[in-house]
């Protein structure tokens, strides 16, 4: 990939303003200027990456978007993990942990733990797909401007990841005293983690800096 440096720090007129881009690491202020395709810019004072040329972003997230919608499907229908304890066996979903906590009388956590993975992860992957299936028409979505602030809002509470990195731990402690079988839901909960990974790789703003240069029909 090549790398890009802004030449030109940001103008002081008001009309050039929307062309503004600030770097989240330093605060630098540049004028956006244009990116060949696999080019990206870099912040002159810290060397960060600034924006990449997004002409295309939408045909690669689309099939991730789509990817992580069936296998959040499979993570919440299928069980996490059998288990084993004298004779006993019992098995668990994602959902079945949120009705355990509430039932034990643990209402916040179960609360927090229904939002950081199915509520707030769900919402990100649905409103994406909103966005990008009319995109990938051409068309432009209704609540645009709404819809990709709440992305942003939103992706910080999706915390898949660790409700895994959880299970995980839970289950290398269990395994001493009971037998434990992995569930389908264990391991598309693991090839889920990658997948949102390379979704939030993305920047967001690159879909509004694809509205700006494309604008769709």
């Amino acid at each position: 990939m090549t790398n890009h440096d802004i030449a030109r720090d940001a103008p002081a007129s008001g009309a050039d303003r929307q062309h503004l881009i600030a770097c989240e690491y330093c605060d630098a202020v540049y004028q956006r200027t244009g990116v060949a395709e696999g080019e990206r810019a870099q912040c002159r004072r810290c060397g960060a990456t600034l924006y990449r040329e997004s002409t295309r972003v939408y045909h690669r997230l689309l099939p991730l978007v789509v990817t992580a919608l069936i296998l959040f499907l499979l993570s919440n229908v299928f069980p996490i993990v059998e288990m084993e304890l004298k004779g006993i066996r019992t098995q668990t979903t994602l959902w079945g942990a949120v009705e355990a906590l509430y039932a034990d009388h643990m209402v916040l956590v179960a609360l927090l733990v229904f939002a950081t993975t199915i509520l707030f992860p769900l919402a990100e992957m649905l409103m994406m797909l909103y966005l990008l299936v009319l995109m990938a028409r051409h068309r432009l979505p209704a609540g645009f401007e709404l819809i990709m602030r709440a992305i942003q809002h939103t992706r910080p509470w999706g915390m898949i990841e660790v409700y895994l990195l959880g299970v995980v731990v839970t289950l290398v402690k269990l395994s001493s005293v009971a037998d434990i079988l992995p569930g389908v839901a264990l391991w598309s909960f693991s090839v889920l983690v990658v997948v949102l990974a390379a979704m939030v790789s993305f920047d967001p703003r690159d879909l509004w800096q694809y509205i700006k240069t494309e604008p769709p029909r």
